[in-house]
């Protein structure tokens, strides 16, 4: 990819209508990686106006399959582009270039082949009453925009992009300013595989020059937002009053749950894995293990051995396990809560460094997974968002006290539960507060089902048909018979 990292906008690579840029750094260098297109609301007025265009005219008038063929066609074209893919992916975000290739990249060439298959399948209702029949239409919604996060980037822009074609929209996407590279070089593939001009368009930016411009632009009819809990806020205030569809998908502290009849040896992988992937920078991740007291020193004392013996640094290497943190403030951030909890009387178990990497990663924000026992579960650092390879380990009596331990923060989108015991995983499911849970496992994922979460996690479900609810219209024609019918 060019070094210059430019809007898309009516099918066209152009830069901001001021000609302002602002520097990619990359995570795993600190160094500058590309100069990108900084954008503002002249740019976001364009590209609404190109998306307005695209519905009006070529884009407007395609059927169903045509769509559905197009996202198989953009899923053939990235997975063809595998590699390529994954190195923008892994330079852009600091992740480790095989977990690009083996999670990211390939989710997104599953979602456009998800999608395009639940467009072809979509089944609406049908309602027959004395003297009338009715039927279901979804319809378009219009223009919408997709505001994405840095940490999975082309992962879940294509998770609403998908959905969002597949029903007839155009799009306007705004990705995070840390991440802009695959939102470009899916714009490239789109139209490589034929999306009219003006179909998807992206703007890139920070979010008080482009975000607010296109959340509160009266052109855009819903906005799909995932992000931080603190911005989601922002971006309800804003979308509300002007009565915009909106799903917000927000932060979350999850509980991983395990009890003494466990299978051991899976808990502490699972463990392990929920806690560190993708240095824990996914809303998904597990930073709060809750463990029955009667193995709760042998499993921490296992999971403290797994965090030491991952390895920390460059990328591109196949066998590191964790990379960088997206940035130096954020690694402060994150830093800062290993001595928030040492305040607050925890362990540092592992980890809790920036661990001494030879050039050029020596200027990265690299971080240590670090494991901190002996906290209670209510402090700060036990129920604030830390967004960081950083995970804390409560003991817990019985299932009440581990499930009060569980629901007592302010976020509900996830939760893993290890247990051979199936009437206890069913009531889990019942009692806890969160969107989705796993029972000995984290993080599989039927693109069938809901996603999203519940209190300060967010609003309204992503997948399967929740996401072609959201991207359209529901009507209904209710058609009067005549007396012999």
């Amino acid at each position: 990819m060019s070094d210059t990292v430019l809007h898309r906008i009516g099918g066209r690579p152009v830069p901001a209508a001021d000609r302002r840029t602002f520097p990619d750094i990359g995570p795993a260098t600190g160094q500058r990686i590309a100069e990108v297109a900084r954008g503002s609301a002249e740019d976001v007025d364009s590209a609404v106006a190109a998306a307005q265009d695209a519905l009006a005219g070529a884009w407007g008038r395609t059927t169903t399959a045509e769509r559905a063929d197009l996202l198989d066609e953009v899923a053939d074209r990235i997975e063809s582009r595998l590699d390529e893919f994954a190195e923008i992916e892994s330079r852009d975000t600091g992740k480790p270039i095989t977990l690009a290739k083996t999670i990211d990249i390939p989710r997104a060439v599953a979602n456009f082949r998800f999608f395009a298959g639940a467009i072809r399948h979509d089944e609406t209702g049908f309602h027959r009453m004395a003297g009338a029949l009715n039927y279901t239409l979804r319809k378009r919604l219009g223009v919408v925009a997709l505001i994405t996060p840095w940490n999975l980037p082309l992962y879940l822009l294509s998770w609403k992009t998908a959905p969002a074609l597949g029903m007839g929209n155009a799009v306007v996407a705004k990705p995070s300013e840390m991440t802009p590279m695959t939102a470009t070089a899916l714009g490239d593939v789109l139209h490589e595989a034929g999306a009219p001009a003006g179909a998807y368009n992206v703007v890139h930016g920070f979010g008080n020059e482009v975000g607010g411009a296109l959340v509160t632009h009266p052109g855009v009819k819903a906005v799909s937002f995932t992000g931080g809990t603190a911005t989601g806020e922002i971006v309800a205030a804003a979308a509300a009053p002007m009565f915009k569809k909106l799903s917000l998908e927000l932060g979350g502290k999850n509980p991983t749950i395990v009890f003494d009849d466990c299978d051991f040896d899976d808990a502490v992988e699972g463990a392990t894995r929920a806690g560190f992937t993708n240095q824990g920078q996914v809303c998904l991740c597990g930073s709060r293990i809750l463990v029955q007291e009667t193995i709760a020193e042998r499993f921490t004392a296992a999971l403290a051995a797994r965090a030491k013996a991952m390895v920390v640094g460059d990328p591109s290497d196949p066998a590191t396990g964790l990379g960088a943190l997206i940035s130096a403030d954020h690694r402060d951030k994150v830093e800062s809560y290993v001595e928030l909890a040492k305040e607050e009387g925890g362990t540092i178990l592992s980890g809790g460094t920036r661990p001494d990497l030879p050039a050029p990663f020596d200027g990265g924000s690299f971080f240590t997974p670090t494991v901190i026992g002996g906290l209670a579960s209510t402090c700060r650092t036990a129920t604030e968002e830390i967004f960081g390879p950083i995970v804390t380990v409560h003991s817990f009596r019985d299932e009440d006290e581990a499930v009060a331990m569980a629901n007592g923060v302010r976020y509900g989108l996830a939760a893993s539960v290890w247990t051979k015991d199936l009437d206890r995983a069913h009531r889990m499911g019942e009692r806890l507060q969160s969107g989705i849970i796993w029972v000995n496992t984290w993080l599989m994922r039927d693109l069938r089902t809901p996603f999203g979460g519940v209190k300060d996690s967010g609003v309204g479900r992503e997948g399967g048909r929740w996401s072609l609810e959201f991207f359209s219209e529901a009507v209904n024609v209710c058609v009067k018979l005549g007396e012999k019918s």
